[in-house]
């Protein structure tokens, strides 16, 4: 029977906050809060224990500032909890049961304090004593008494990470990600096993909350951490992944150890002796020589790093890992990598910080004698994928980018959505809301789509939301991405329409009007947006946001019109007509950036004086914000999706070839302002990225084109090289596995097979396939109430749904079927 938050009590917690026996914290003003940086810290805690007889259940709960792992009698069985802002920390339950024995057994826990805000954490803001260092709080039903966290606990340092000792050869975070140095000659390989002497070690500190009106409290709920959520996800997962391939190298020669950090001492190797070669063996290395390990993957794998070597006590291994061959330098710089110092024996290690990448480079230096690699893995610890929705039709080449999306979002589905495994790691606001229109159109399990939300939903005091949340970008309470807001308000809506369910989009729904209200400043009287500060990013892509902006206007109007449709569904009439009212304003002033010679929209205006730069994104949400009359949608299309005329520009990311002081004069323009097309702005429209394509598209289906998007999905091609099942950050550069280019999977669900919500909640199923150039189609989309299948060969349509179905074929009029398997000849 599963775990649930009922098998423990409804809100105090019978553990305790403990933390490290031998740790000194110091004591603060009970009147005050405490943000002083802090270093990070491992701590090893373990508890022995007495069964009789094993219970058939064994609910447990545990979490931990900053991450734990937990082991049973030895076994490693759980990692967490996810992330989320301190305030309103998670905790993730088990059921022990299975590792349990009559007798004696033992609980271990490794806990890890990041001290430096991550990508996927933030520090606490501690009170007089609470949230200061690491901590962590565990309980277990045993039956007849319950095992908590308290004094009986033992605890040590984990010495051998050296990350807590500040090598200044080892840069503490590299791109929000940390960078581990693990000497293992200061570790005892089986601290976590049940035979372990752990006699030695001091007993574990209840650590008390101190402020005022706190009472002395150890046990949840405390401050900082509020009352403690289940996690609410998924057990993440995955196949255990090994090289495809293995060479080696080793040289006389010192290696070059100035650069700091294990990537760049790699990177400098390979540059001076370059890159293995030979067949993988055991590496005999002399004295004052190196080697070096090239590891492929096969492609690009994201989890725990696993590996086992037999070393001379004091070597050192630099692993490097990348997404393509080393020397080919990464978007935003390479991750920092990791280090390992050989005990000599019993050398077996995991990497507690998750990894993407599909390149691992071993540097080996700093002891003569013979080094072999017995094993090295990766165990891919990645959201679950349930059901068995799916894609296939009479073109292989679409069936491949189908998988591929599936993949690349599996790669970025953790414990939330993340931007990249292989640089970043870190919830972007914006980013995810394709990832969430992907698991939603091939996931039965949609918890982390409307986690997406929940973890978003984390405004500033102004009622804009981060651009990132839940880490470095949130704890630091800098400038936004507006927009990416409003992309969430597009997730919030998705989960509106997919779901159905109130009490949730009622929870949000003040976070969306606040959103929407903090553009009112520059809602100008020409009744466009105007001058709106902060990062307005909307896409890679060149295009112009600044001074009277179309795409930011309608980009908000689309917002004010999902909200209005959300609020009306939830009786909240005020607030729809408010929004009405801003949306009816919008359609007024749009007018202002409508080029009736070209037959489209313009990017901006200036003084009331539209210019004549064009992104394929005006025109497309224009449309899909309904600012646009439909009379004019298909001259709109036709002009942005013209090939002839479309061009790829980005102020960020100038092409593949462009010289390097292209680069850094467009990054300069971006950044202080200048921006300077270099295409002929009267003829040529710049293209959208991968990310914003995903409006185009809508606007392409909607303008009732649908047929169209197979063939323009094939531009997806261009990232399945080399071996890469994945699709990449941009048109030609950026990260070779990023989520929110993931369109083509959701557009062959949703478009192609025509499967989608026509009522909230998919009360009605909508059925409405565009083939295009395909012979035939089926596949399947989950929804609340099961999977619906669809399936079109010639003539014969077969329909298998749960729900009542809306049909809507080309050129006949939509008519509604009822639940259940129906079969319909089209000629």
């Amino acid at each position: 029977m599963e775990i649930t938050p009922e098998d423990f009590p409804e809100i105090a917690w019978h553990g305790h906050w403990i933390w490290l026996g031998e740790a000194e914290i110091g004591m603060g003003s009970p009147a005050g809060w405490d943000r002083a940086p802090r270093p990070p810290q491992h701590g090893l805690f373990r508890r022995r224990f007495h069964l009789d007889t094993v219970p058939a259940r064994v609910p447990a709960r545990i979490t931990a500032d900053s991450r734990y792992m937990l082991f049973v009698n030895g076994q490693r069985i759980g990692y967490g909890p996810v992330r989320g802002h301190f305030r309103r920390l998670s905790y993730d339950m088990y059921d022990l049961a299975p590792h349990l024995r009559p007798g004696p057994n033992t609980i271990a826990v490794l806990v890890k304090y990041h001290g430096r805000a991550t990508s996927d954490w933030m520090p606490a803001v501690a009170n007089a004593r609470l949230g200061k260092t690491g901590v962590m709080v565990f309980e277990a039903d045993l039956g007849e008494a319950w095992l908590v966290s308290d004094e009986r606990w033992v605890s040590a340092i984990g010495a051998g990470w050296r990350d807590d000792a500040h090598d200044p050869h080892i840069p503490e975070i590299v791109a929000g990600v940390p960078v581990e140095s693990f000497d293992a000659r200061l570790a005892a390989p089986d601290w976590f096993a049940e035979a372990f002497d752990d006699s030695a070690w001091a007993a574990a500190q209840k650590i008390v909350a101190v402020h005022f009106g706190a009472r002395g409290r150890s046990q949840p709920p405390t401050d900082p951490y509020g009352p403690l959520l289940p996690s609410g996800l998924a057990r993440l997962s995955g196949a255990r992944m090994v090289p495809l391939s293995a060479r080696a190298a080793v040289h006389a020669f010192a290696p070059d150890l100035s650069p700091i950090g294990p990537a760049a001492r790699v990177e400098a190797a390979i540059a001076a002796g370059g890159a293995p070669q030979a067949r993988l063996a055991a590496l005999s290395i002399a004295e004052g020589g190196h080697g070096l390990i090239c590891l492929d993957m096969g492609r690009i794998t994201a989890g725990f790093v696993d590996f086992d070597i037999s070393a001379p006590a004091g070597t050192v291994l630099e692993l490097h890992y990348t997404e393509g061959p080393a020397g080919t330098p990464g978007p935003f710089g390479a991750h920092g990598g990791s280090r390992y110092v050989a005990r000599g024996f019993a050398d077996s290690h995991r990497v507690f910080d998750k990894k993407g990448f599909r390149f691992a480079y071993l540097l080996i230096h700093g002891a003569a004698g013979t080094v072999t690699l017995h094993d090295f893995s990766v165990e891919e610890h990645l959201y679950p994928t349930t059901g068995a929705a799916g894609f296939a039709s009479s073109d292989p080449a679409l069936d491949q980018l189908y998988r591929a999306g599936c993949r690349t979002v599996a790669l970025n589905a953790w414990d939330a959505f993340i931007d990249c495994p292989t640089r970043e790691q870190r919830a972007w606001a914006g980013d995810a809301v394709v990832h969430q229109m992907v698991h939603l159109a091939t996931n039965a399990d949609w918890r982390l789509a409307m986690r997406y939300i929940e973890l978003s939903d984390s405004p500033r005091s102004d009622g804009i939301l981060p651009m990132s949340v839940a880490g470095d970008v949130e704890a630091g309470e800098g400038f936004t991405i507006p927009d990416w807001s409003l992309h969430w308000l597009h997730g919030l809506w998705n989960i509106y329409r997919h779901s159905g369910e109130r009490a949730f989009v009622k929870t949000h729904l003040p976070s969306a009007e606040r959103v929407l209200r903090w553009y009112l400043p520059f809602f100008s009287r020409s009744n466009v947006l105007q001058d709106v500060v902060e990062w307005n990013l909307v896409d890679w892509s060149a295009l112009y946001s600044e001074a009277q902006s179309a795409i930011l206007t309608a980009l908000w109007a689309r917002g004010l019109k999902e909200f209005l449709e959300m609020a009306e569904w939830l009786g909240e009439q005020a607030s729809a007509a408010w929004a009405r009212g801003l949306y009816a304003r919008c359609q007024a002033g749009f007018e202002l950036f409508w080029d009736e010679a070209r037959g489209l929209y313009v990017d901006h205006a200036r003084g009331g004086v539209a210019q004549r730069p064009v992104n394929q994104l005006a025109g497309a949400l224009a449309i899909v914000s309904g600012l646009a009359p439909q009379h004019r949608w298909g001259r709109i299309i036709a002009a942005i999706t013209d090939e002839n005329r479309l061009v790829v520009r980005s102020w960020m990311f100038p092409g593949p070839g462009a010289p390097p002081e292209k680069a850094g004069a467009s990054f300069r323009q971006m950044i202080l302002g200048g921006l300077t097309p270099d295409w002929n702005v009267e003829t040529e429209i710049v293209r959208a990225e991968p990310f914003m394509s995903y409006v185009v598209h809508d606007a392409v289906a909607l303008s009732g084109e649908a047929d169209r998007l197979p063939p323009m999905l094939m531009r997806w091609h261009e990232f399945l090289t080399d071996g890469y099942d994945t699709f990449g950050e941009n048109w030609g550069t950026g990260t070779r596995v990023h989520g929110w280019s993931s369109t083509p999977t959701r557009d062959l669900a949703t478009y192609v097979l025509g499967i989608t919500p026509a009522e909230p909640g998919f009360a009605v199923a909508r059925i409405a396939p565009r083939l295009g150039h395909l012979a035939w189609v089926e596949g399947a989309v989950p929804c609340p109430q099961g999977l619906i299948r669809v399936s079109l060969r010639a003539d014969n349509l077969t329909i298998d749904s749960p729900v009542p179905v809306l049909l809507d074929l080309s050129g006949t009029p939509r008519r509604r079927l009822p639940a259940g398997r129906q079969m319909v000849k089209l000629h």
